[in-house]
């Protein structure tokens, strides 16, 4: 009787996994054990890319792949997992229901942007989180112009700080002035509650963040939360007023929502403890990837990013463990002791850290090169060429992107 590993998601961490899997069991000859992967639809959504413009196009097709390496591709949403029964429960694309049932399970659900409930938020707040988000960001950047000339229409707020806020704010004053024009008096402003710029980023880049950001025009008020938003701007926890037609949240993210199905230990985002084969401590069919997986790096204490440079490489090591423990194999602990950042900061460059500490290596242009070859080549799909993507798929290949 044939075996079935289903992997849940076709993000970074899912696409990898499916590939990973295949690859180990075509390694090993093994006939009866399936790869399926289900997901809404067979693409790859270029996350990290959606600050930049285009994103409606930021997606990669995965059909090809999924045929040449012999993943069996499912349309569909997992809205339930019974982990007692070893079923996940599926919505297809065209509302009907069924049940998908697995030997082995891969979570690799990815993340959402967390919204608490702040007054008008849901309704006057854009994002840079899904591409159908990004896209109506654009949409609305480029019928600005159509509005009256105020400060509220040449102002964008980004709220939040951190990696994505900070390469978001650096695209806008160019995206501004080129829908309203190179004479218009572009606004943008980082509203962040930590008391430092980039607070998870560190001391290290700091000043370079500073530099370039002043270079490019964008403020920042510092230890001040976002209370409220409406259609004309927002008011914050000090009881500013910055008038606004453009609020941007970006201010942190939460494992996706299917991590509470399964019985097990989560941390404060929702991550799911994983041991170093990432499977989920306490429930043998699953394992866990990507940002839904709490998962040591090394030895020394850290742990996983939710980024795309960290899900890779999770999903390569899911996706090998979790067919060699089918197939009773040697599993591959996974292990990404090498941890950088590259930082875009828009028309003014970038910069580069490793460690950590994150020392800084380059910056400016150089760094902006090494980012444009990043987002452009490093975290794209392989080619859907059988041998090339087997290769690709190797857990010891480990990606630093």
């Amino acid at each position: 009787m044939s075996k079935r590993i289903l992997v849940v998601g076709a993000g970074f961490a899912g696409m990898w996994s499916a590939l990973s899997a295949a690859r180990l069991i075509d390694q090993h000859g093994s006939t009866d054990i399936e790869v399926a992967l289900i997901a809404p639809e067979p693409h790859l959504h270029v996350r990290p890319r959606l600050y930049e413009e285009n994103a409606a196009g930021m997606k990669a097709p995965l059909l090809d792949i999924f045929a040449s390496t012999g993943v069996r591709f499912i349309q569909g949403t997992v809205e339930r997992i019974d982990v007692d029964r070893n079923q996940a429960h599926v919505i297809a694309a065209d509302g009907s229901r069924s049940t998908l049932n697995y030997d082995r399970l891969v979570l690799a659900t990815g993340s959402r942007l967390f919204r608490p409930q702040i007054p008008g938020l849901a309704e006057h707040t854009f994002s840079v989180d899904q591409v159908d988000e990004a896209a109506a960001l654009e949409a609305h950047i480029a019928q600005l112009a159509s509005l009256p000339e105020t400060s509220a229409r040449n102002t964008v707020v980004v709220a939040g700080g951190g990696f994505t806020g900070i390469e978001t704010a650096a695209e806008m004053p160019a995206r501004l002035r080129a829908a309203l024009g190179e004479d218009a008096k572009a606004r943008v402003m980082i509203v962040e509650r930590d008391r430092e710029i980039g607070p998870d980023l560190g001391a290290g880049p700091r000043p370079v963040i500073t530099q370039a950001l002043e270079a490019l025009g964008v403020e920042w008020r510092l230890g001040a939360a976002v209370t409220s938003v409406d259609a004309n701007g927002i008011t914050t926890s000090d009881g500013e007023r910055i008038e606004a037609r453009t609020v941007i949240w970006t201010a942190g993210v939460r494992a996706s929502a299917l991590t509470a199905q399964i019985p097990a230990e989560r941390d404060a985002l929702g991550r799911l403890h994983v041991d170093r084969n990432l499977r989920v401590l306490g429930v043998d069919t699953v394992y866990a990837t990507g940002d839904v997986a709490y998962a040591a790096t090394d030895e020394e204490g850290n742990h996983a990013l939710m980024s795309c440079q960290h899900a890779m490489n999770l999903g390569r090591s899911a996706g090998h463990n979790v067919a060699a423990d089918l197939l009773g194999a040697q599993p591959i602990p996974y292990s990404q002791p090498k941890y950088v950042t590259c930082l875009d900061l828009g028309p003014w460059g970038a910069v580069y850290t490793e460690g950590w500490e994150r020392e800084v290596k380059m910056s400016g242009a150089q760094a902006k090169a090494l980012k444009t070859r990043i987002n452009t080549e490093w975290i794209y799909p392989p080619s859907a060429a059988r041998a090339e993507a087997f290769a690709a798929a190797d857990p010891l290949r480990i990606v630093v992107a």
